[in-house]
């Protein structure tokens, strides 16, 4: 298994396009192992570095009655098997400081969620433990309001991080992605990830959850390649619409493979 540093510098390879990958939720351990493995044979097919992403809990449901995951301890039971078991690297979203030496001890990638991305301690906590961190940006900033967040995160010591587009809040329960934040984000010196489902989430627009455009994630996705983007965030699940978090945004497994090579094809042509 890599370092943290060699993961980073891996990722920042500018000449492979890289994946962050996985269910919005970890709903059980064979899931998450049957994701991780599809993902990983294809992405190893197509030469993509691929990390798997599944959260232990998600905080920050529209309605408190909906499924968070199998929590903290459990929850990085389960990564800890999938990155033993497969030998692939993993991200995971972490919400508190209490959170960040349990999740470090066991992932590659500690992930701030963008509601939380201005949360200084947060983000000093998680850059401290010398893993790797990806901060979303924030549905309520500007990609230039970026350059503040890296700043507090290198004032303690963070070097490896990444940054990650996934919209920007547009009236009620829409999100728009303006693709010049990713050119104005890679200036800060630090590869850009494109979230390519939550940026086709529709915040709270089924009343009690979130609604989704999944079939506009695969052409925001080509965009953000071709806009340069370093790496790619996209959730996917076996039957999205019977998913306990996010579906509607989500993409298909089995469409995942004609996916991600169209992606890389844009990718060499926009590098060439």
């Amino acid at each position: 298994m890599l370092t943290a540093v060699k993961l980073w510098k891996t990722l920042n390879q500018r000449r492979l396009l890289f994946l962050l990958a996985g269910p919005c939720v970890i709903e059980n351990e064979t899931l998450c192992l049957r994701l991780a493995a599809s993902l990983q044979k294809t992405c190893s097919k197509l030469d993509i570095p691929f990390v798997f992403k599944a959260s232990y809990d998600k905080a920050n449901r529209s309605s408190g009655s909906s499924f968070r995951g199998p929590g903290l301890h459990e929850g990085l039971g389960i990564l800890a098997k999938v990155r033993e078991r497969l030998g692939v690297p993993i991200v995971t979203d972490i919400h508190t400081e209490a959170q960040v030496k349990a999740a470090g001890d066991v992932v590659d990638i500690l992930q701030i969620p963008a509601f939380l991305c201005r949360q200084t301690d947060l983000i000093a906590a998680a850059v401290k433990t010398g893993k790797v961190v990806n901060i979303k940006k924030g549905q309520f900033l500007s990609p230039q309001e970026m350059s503040n967040v890296v700043k507090k995160a290198r004032d303690h010591g963070g070097n490896h991080l990444m940054l990650t587009e996934r919209g920007t809040t547009f009236g009620y329960n829409n999100l728009v992605v303006d693709m010049r934040g990713i050119p104005i984000m890679k200036q800060l010196g630090f590869p850009v990830v494109f979230d390519a489902t939550h940026s086709v989430q529709l915040p709270g627009g089924a009343g009690d959850t979130s609604g989704g455009q999944r079939e506009f994630a695969p052409v925001l996705a080509k965009a953000a390649v071709a806009a340069g983007v370093n790496g790619l965030f996209i959730e996917t699940h076996p039957d999205p619409d019977q998913a306990m978090s996010d579906g509607p945004n989500m993409i298909p497994l089995r469409e995942m493979g004609q996916l991600l090579l169209k992606l890389k094809k844009i990718h060499q042509i926009a590098n060439a």
